[in-house]
């Protein structure tokens, strides 16, 4: 974890034109190939309610014959392969866990075929101080498009994270304790579940004097998988609260959502 967050820091230390080596922006104006590699958020649509106060570096790791190693710096290729290894140890060990609290196949929300390409991102973050921190977010409100999302944050001192309970936004990060690692619940576990664990609405507020940097795993199914509640979690009195739907249908329709400032599990609830 130490390892981890100090190649981040460098990496975001370094000169802009030696960042931008790291991007997949052609001209600045579009992805080359997929929403990878480094740089800030893109306006997607005419429609997008803010830009969020954020410098990042957002990169593929599952399966490992995808990576587009060209997007991976090379101070800390090493690194982020031996986090994302024991990071998915810690995720294995989870999603096993709450499959079997929901009385399902301890396997049930794991890879079902030796074919079976579940994906894992990294997102590496940076949030700037920022002058007006009344007027931005680090990160607009959202839920995440996953199983499960592992957080990693050094920076506790400053703080940031919040997650909304009725109506009220609760801060998380500055009540963890160093190398706490945050485990968030995603859309589609929630889904998978038929809404037993729920997928928590968060943002990143910033900060007018201080900097902080996180890393985030966000681990998700196959793209080429269908998701819907597991049957033995329907029944006449809890019957199936969302649609079936495919995951790489909900994962494009989260770009869009994310835009405007929506939650694309609204749109396959029943």
């Amino acid at each position: 974890m130490d390892a981890m967050m100090s190649a981040s820091r460098e990496f975001f230390r370094q000169p802009i034109d030696e960042k931008r080596r790291y991007t997949d922006l052609v001209d600045g104006e579009r992805f080359e190939d997929h929403l990878e590699g480094y740089g800030s958020e893109q306006l997607t649509s005419k429609d997008q309610t803010s830009l969020d106060w954020s410098d990042r570096l957002y990169l593929k790791v599952e399966p490992q014959g995808e990576r587009s190693l060209r997007l991976w710096p090379e101070s800390f290729r090493d690194v982020l392969h031996e986090y994302s290894v024991q990071c998915s140890l810690v995720k294995e060990r989870l999603v096993s866990a709450m499959a079997r609290l929901l009385g399902l196949d301890e396997d049930h929300f794991l890879a079902e075929e030796p074919d079976d390409r579940a994906t894992t991102y990294a997102r590496i973050i940076y949030y700037p101080p920022c002058p007006r921190p009344d007027l931005v977010l680090g990160v607009k409100p959202h839920s995440d498009a996953t199983l499960i999302t592992i957080l990693m944050a050094n920076d506790h001192d400053v703080g940031g994270l919040q997650v909304l309970r009725d109506d009220d936004w609760y801060n998380v990060l500055a009540t963890l304790a160093p190398h706490a690692l945050l485990i968030s619940v995603g859309d589609m576990m929630e889904i998978m579940s038929n809404g037993i664990f729920k997928s928590p609405v968060h943002r990143v507020v910033t900060n007018a004097s201080k900097g902080r940097m996180s890393a985030v795993m966000f681990y998700g199914p196959d793209l080429d998988k269908e998701i819907g509640p597991a049957d033995q979690l329907i029944d006449n009195r809890r019957p199936a609260w969302y649609k079936r739907v495919k995951v790489k249908d909900y994962v494009h329709g989260l770009f869009q959502n994310f835009s405007r400032g929506a939650r694309v599990i609204d749109t396959v609830r029943i």
